[in-house]
């Protein structure tokens, strides 16, 4: 983002400031980004975009909180998780308020952000038995043999501009739960949520130092991968930038999970429900105008059923309700920037190009008159796309839903698996034996089974397979708290076990 000016007019833009070592910090002008109001098309802050020096201010404040935080036992840190769970609750819907009001989705969309987000605090409260290592007694003469799990220290979290509350909370409380210190760079399109959630975990009776937040570009990016005393990334964000962070963290000696784009596909089998089928559709594609990294932009109709499932498709996409996310009958909101905006716009103008068939045409939508500056975007729909055009092969991210036909349930698979992303699917059928073969033959992390977009609960774990994820390890659940751990394995044997004479073979039990 480049820097803005600053106005002089009383209609200035307020500062937005980062979030460290308890405490609210201007940081530099010296270089601001604008963030806007999608819905009006006007900047509604100034988010500071930090230098080198203040994130290297901001690991050190957690450098220096690390060793009181992970020496507090897990009960511990557990009962403040739950202070801050409660706090979530409390304030739901103002975080509703500042998502909607800096990325534009629907009111209600931006609740169930935040809801989700809860969700794996409310998770991290089970620290104390997540954390429970293994015992084995006489593994040898005379010796036991346990496990532990112990903290990283400073990690960080890079997060995208389309879940500026959920995506974050995939990362810090599972983190701090397990003992870490945390530095989070949100996205600076939509920064004001994270620096609210710092202050309500500070009001639950986290330390300072624990939990901190600095806004930035890729400065802010490239500091905290080379920062020697960050043990730890995580990243959400577009695939060349996850390989970006993974490449130059791991090669740091860091240890990096970053999950990258994605091109969902949601099959419709002959036999399926087109009544469900057409709903799943219409919010799994158009729901945050498409800028989901779960959302559906390919349906891949199966054999005959194509033609009926476009013509109930277009009437619905030609009838959503397009408008400011406040609005409690919106069902789509604008999108979060004028660029995006123009980069999905592109999409639909070289899809067109390429020889899809144009359906539905957002780009002739017109918002009413008090939001004809805002960002917004109608739904769009093509048919007849095909693998080789470039609205099927990259993310678009946008309200954009492409529609594929194969001949048979073996097409589909190999049509979906040849896919560089696989983040996401879903398969609509009434056959359990098609759903079971899917489930088992699709090359992709996340799959649902009726169900448009299967992101995973918080006990459970989120992460893509090919492209859609660099590391080993998926977000949150069990698989977050192997990530923020190291594994330790222990023997020990007392002295009045000790055999006489040196054993010179590996300890067995005897």
């Amino acid at each position: 983002m480049n820097p803005s000016p600053i106005s002089a007019s009383d209609n200035t833009p307020h500062h937005l400031t980062h979030y460290i070592n308890g405490n609210k910090v201007a940081g530099s002008r010296e270089r601001c980004g604008s963030v806007f109001n999608p819905a009006a098309g006007s900047v509604k802050s100034l988010v500071p975009l930090a230098s080198r020096p203040e994130v290297d201010e901001v690991v050190a404040a957690a450098t220096a909180a690390w060793p009181s935080w992970a020496d507090t036992p897990p009960l511990k840190r557990a009962r403040i998780l739950f202070r801050f769970k409660q706090l979530l609750d409390q304030h739901t819907d103002e975080l509703a308020a500042l998502i909607t009001s800096e990325h534009g989705k629907v009111l209600s969309d931006a609740r169930g952000e935040v809801i989700r987000g809860i969700e794996v605090v409310e998770f991290a409260c089970g620290i104390p038995t997540l954390l429970k290592g293994e015992f084995t007694e006489q593994v040898g003469g005379g010796i036991d043999n346990w496990s532990m799990r112990q903290p990283l220290g400073v990690v960080a979290g890079i997060t995208p501009f389309n879940f500026p509350v959920m995506v974050p909370c995939w990362m810090f409380p599972l983190a701090i739960a397990c003992g870490n210190t945390f530095v989070l760079k949100p996205s600076e399109r939509d920064p004001s949520a994270s620096v609210r959630l710092a202050e309500l975990f500070t009001e639950a009776g986290l330390p300072d130092g624990v939990f901190n937040v600095v806004h930035g570009d890729k400065v802010a990016v490239d500091a905290l991968l080379e920062h020697r005393d960050v043990e730890a990334l995580s990243f959400v964000g577009s695939t060349p930038i996850a390989e970006y962070i993974y490449t130059e963290g791991t090669r740091r000696g860091k240890r990096v999970q970053a999950l990258g784009g994605a091109k969902n596909h949601l099959v419709v089998m002959p036999d399926a429900n087109l009544n469900q089928v057409v709903d799943a559709l219409i919010g799994a594609a158009y729901g945050s105008a498409g800028e989901r990294c779960m959302a559906i932009a390919i349906a891949v109709a199966v054999g005959p059923i194509a033609d009926e499932l476009v013509e109930r498709l277009t009437p619905r996409v030609k009838a959503l309700k397009i408008k400011n996310g406040l609005h409690d009958d919106a069902e789509m909101g604008p999108l979060v920037t004028a660029e995006h905006r123009a980069k999905v716009v592109g999409y639909v103008d070289k899809g067109v190009r390429e020889g899809a068939k144009l359906v539905v045409d957002g780009r002739s939508f017109v918002a009413t008159a008090d939001h004809h500056q805002g960002f917004y975007l109608g739904g769009t729909l093509f048919d007849h796309v095909t693998r080789q055009m470039s609205i099927y092969t990259d993310e678009i991210f946008g309200p954009v839903l492409g529609v594929v036909r194969v001949p048979d349930f073996a097409a589909a698979v190999e049509l979906i698996n040849a896919h560089e992303y696989g983040n996401g699917v879903a398969c609509f059928t009434s056959d359990g034996g098609i759903a079971r073969e899917f489930a088992r033959q699709i090359k992709v992390g996340m799959v649902g089974i009726n169900v448009p977009i299967p992101v995973p609960m918080a006990w459970h774990s989120f992460g893509g397979w090919k492209r859609s994820l660099f590391g080993d390890h998926h977000t949150y659940g069990t698989e977050g708290v192997r990530f923020y751990t190291r594994y330790k394995s222990v023997m020990q044997r007392w002295s009045n076990s000790i055999t006489k004479g040196a054993e010179f073979t590996m300890p067995v039990a005897k």
